[in-house]
């Protein structure tokens, strides 16, 4: 019996998470006498439990950690070890007031009192008599109260009472066989209680309720109302049990649908926490709160509602739930409607363009201009623009210098080497780690959608079978389309209408037609000396010497010591490699300051000299006389304006052409037109027709190594061979570019200025070019060339007057 004892409060199935407190009831315990009643205090301290409600003869174990009830249980031990216990109405209240308790409770005795490792205490009380709050006489530093005594009103002989009483065990039986989770001894128990109101009490403190009924219960004076209401309760309690029974055999039962959804939802919440705890509901709660101040557009919110719903129903395990759960937390994330604005001070921001680029007129009137318009019309699809130019010449911060001149965002995506669509437009989200694309991507990252976006080296896009993402950036580089951007994982159409993109690119030529049509094309050029000279003392000096802990080291670099770094160890369009070179004079200061060496306030051209080494490239080569078949032209690479040489030379032959140089096709058909044109005129030039037949004639340009393409060759070409046929010399110190044709017409070129600029360093004073081009040497500053000619001419015989001695 000891055994069954020990387990009789496992009586009625109830929840763990539910279980604050486990009843105890003592076989056999009787009501109280008069006596005893006689002897009981008017006054107590009182303790209100959470969750529970202790009836009379029952034993309780609480663990009490409140600083009242610990007090409380203090002062009882000292009086009579009587306490009165209470429920409060709000188990989450941790500081209950008087208006937070209810009235009715029951006084219990002290049984032991156990001290826990942790601090806690825990009690073992024995409920003995309900009763009813009068007044309370103390609130701090716990609660004491008046309290009057109550007592049950049992009925006389009452056939239906007993009828009720047996009901009431055949119920609770029901229930201890039906749940399975009792042991099989409490049927006994049940039947060996005698005493009808320990009957009603032992079954109310172990039946899983709500608190306001068990309350109900316990406020209840009589004792057949008692009954009633409790064979109620349990008549439900058995009827959800019965519907647990059914739904594990896979059977359907005709029941309130009501109580069956609420059942079904309490079996899935326990699955879940025997899976791995419970769903995470304060994160979904988290995503729908931050929903709420979302101003995004009617099939956005229809798709997050979608989302929200699926991640309700699956559990965080699930392979889904993560992906959903991005999904959702990626739209969440994204700048909907949310815009920097934009500053439309023309002047300040002018002056920031100047500060931060030197030179660039062109670029920066642009942006001066789409202010202007932005200013005066408060809206406008932002253009296109792509600036196109050599490298090093500062294309990408310009576009920083842009966003910070407008205060926007900045952003930069690099396109070199992208060979994958989806890169741009986002993988579904049925691939395993999918991910939007980058575009989408970076404006997650920045948090505004009207940011300046660098799309950088869009000449660079590769690709291959998995797509060409060139084609994808038709949709996002296009005004009229880009206001409804779709990307895969997204699944959603985003505006990109108010993001001003701007693309960099070295050459046109390697950009498909269909997306250059899209662009608004800047050319830049390639700096001059003198600009060379104006940036390195503007911005790389001081750069370089705060990166070598030289800011506060009185240097000075003069004109002439960088003059000599310009032309005598690089040949750029852009200051990389100066940028470079000016690092390498700034290491050797820092070594010579560290060792506490003298260090000279000014670098002079010797100090160049002794740090760089001997000069890397000399321009004597293109201004002193050569023998006839050896003319300078001018070129344009993707680096900028180049100087290279065009050689004939003429051998005992047949009169057949060879070209070397690794020369492209364009070329090689400019030296056969150029050849043609001299048989044609060659009486012109008093040029025997016998000796095109009794000569091989070759045409190299040096630089093997690098391939050489385009048609403003074909006038150094027909001089280099009008030269060698004629033997006449070219005039030294000059150099020509011009495409001609085989009526002996001269065309003009691209690339003017970076040729020219080319030309001045090379120490060139006369230049021969079309007449159309005069308007492009026009644009070139006059003090960039000082000192330099221009020849303009429409016809071959024009050029070979000028350069044939």
């Amino acid at each position: 019996m000891a055994e069954t004892k020990s387990r009789l409060n496992m009586l009625l199935s109830q929840p763990e998470q539910e279980m604050e407190f486990m009843p105890i009831v003592p076989l056999g315990e009787d009501e109280m006498d008069e006596n005893e009643k006689g002897n009981l205090p008017d006054e107590v301290p009182l303790i209100a439990l959470r969750n529970t409600v202790l009836f009379p003869n029952v034993v309780l174990p609480i663990t009490v950690a409140r600083d009242k009830s610990v007090k409380a249980i203090t002062e009882a031990q000292k009086n009579g070890k009587w306490i009165g216990v209470i429920a409060q109405k709000d188990s989450n209240n941790d500081d209950p007031m008087p208006e937070d308790i209810y009235k009715t409770g029951t006084l219990a005795k002290i049984v032991k009192v156990i001290k826990l490792p942790d601090e806690n205490t825990t009690v073992f009380i024995m409920g003995r008599m309900r009763f009813h709050v009068e007044s309370y006489t103390q609130v701090d530093p716990y609660y004491t109260a008046k309290i009057r005594y109550l007592d049950d009103q049992f009925p006389k002989k009452d056939a239906e009472f007993d009828a009720l009483i047996s009901a009431i065990k055949d119920h609770a039986e029901r229930i201890s066989q039906q749940s399975g989770q009792l042991p099989q001894e409490t049927a006994m128990v049940l039947r060996n209680i005698e005493h009808q109101s320990f009957l009603l009490h032992f079954v109310a403190s172990n039946l899983n309720t709500k608190l306001p009924d068990k309350q109900a219960l316990l406020e209840e004076n009589d004792i057949k109302v008692r009954a009633e209401r409790l064979l109620q309760l349990l008549q439900s309690e058995l009827t959800l049990v019965e519907l647990k029974n059914e739904i594990t055999n896979k059977t359907r039962a005709d029941i309130d649908k009501q109580q069956r959804e609420y059942f079904l939802q309490q079996q899935l919440k326990s699955i879940r926490e025997e899976l791995g705890g419970e769903p995470n509901d304060r994160e979904i709660k988290d995503l729908q709160k931050k929903a709420e101040n979302m101003k995004w557009t009617e099939a956005a919110k229809e798709l997050f509602q979608k989302n929200v719903e699926k991640l309700e129903r699956m559990h965080p395990s699930t392979p889904d739930y993560s992906v959903i759960y991005n999904h959702l937390d990626l739209m969440l994330d994204l700048p909907w409607s949310t815009y920097t604005e934009d500053k439309y001070d023309l002047k300040q921001a002018k002056k920031i363009l100047d500060n931060d680029h030197y030179g660039m007129d062109k670029i920066k009137d642009r942006i001066l201009e789409y202010l202007a318009v932005l200013k005066l019309k408060g809206d406008m699809k932002s253009p296109i623009l792509c600036f196109v130019g050599p490298p090093g010449i500062g294309k990408t911060s310009l576009g920083r210098s842009i966003a910070n001149a407008i205060q926007r965002k900045y952003v930069r995506l690099s396109l070199g080497g992208m060979h994958d669509e989806s890169e741009l437009r986002g993988h579904r989200k049925t691939y395993i780690g999918a991910m939007p694309g980058r575009i989408i991507q970076s404006l997650r990252k920045i948090k505004s959608a009207n940011p300046v976006f660098i799309l950088d080296e869009l000449d660079k896009v590769g690709k291959d079978f998995r797509g060409d993402p060139s084609s994808a950036l038709l949709e996002v580089l296009d005004p009229e389309q880009n206001n409804t951007f779709y990307d895969n994982y997204l699944e959603l159409e985003f505006d990109l209408s108010k993001v001003l993109f701007i693309a960099t690119a070295n050459s046109l030529s390697d950009i498909q037609p269909a997306l250059r049509d899209r662009l608004e094309v800047i050319q830049l050029t390639g700096y001059s000396v003198e600009e060379k000279i104006e940036i390195a003392k503007r911005h790389l000096v001081p750069k370089q010497k705060e990166l070598h802990g030289l800011s506060k080291v009185p240097l000075k670099f003069p004109d002439k010591a960088i003059e000599k770094m310009i032309s005598e160890y690089t040949r750029e369009s852009g200051v990389r490699e100066l940028d470079r070179q000016l690092a390498s004079i700034m290491r050797s200061v820092a070594k010579e300051y560290a060792m506490d060496e003298k260090v000279a306030p000014q670098v002079s051209p010797e100090q160049v000299e002794k740090v760089l080494g001997k000069p890397r490239y000399n321009n004597d080569i293109y201004t002193k006389g050569h023998p006839p078949g050896v003319v300078v032209g001018l070129a344009w690479t993707y680096v900028g304006g180049d100087i290279l040489f065009i050689e004939t030379g003429l051998s005992k032959g047949k009169g057949s052409l060879i070209l070397t140089g690794n020369l492209g096709n364009v070329m090689k058909e400019s030296a056969s037109t150029a050849l043609t044109y001299l048989k044609t005129h060659a009486a012109d030039y008093k040029i025997p027709i016998e000796k095109f037949e009794q000569n091989d004639i070759h045409i190299h340009v040096p630089e093997g190594a690098v391939p050489k393409d385009g048609p403003s060759a074909g006038v150094t070409m027909l001089t280099s061979l009008a030269s060698a046929f004629t033997g006449r010399h070219v005039r030294p110190y000059l150099a020509m570019t011009g495409e001609i044709t085989l009526r002996g017409m001269v065309l003009p070129v691209g690339g003017i200025k970076e040729k020219v600029l080319a030309a001045k360093r090379a120490g060139i004073k006369d230049v021969i070019m079309c007449k159309q081009n005069e308007k492009d040497v026009e644009e070139i500053n006059k003090q960039y060339i000082k000192g330099m000619k221009f020849h303009y001419v429409t016809e071959m015989n024009e050029v070979l007057n000028f350069a044939l001695k």
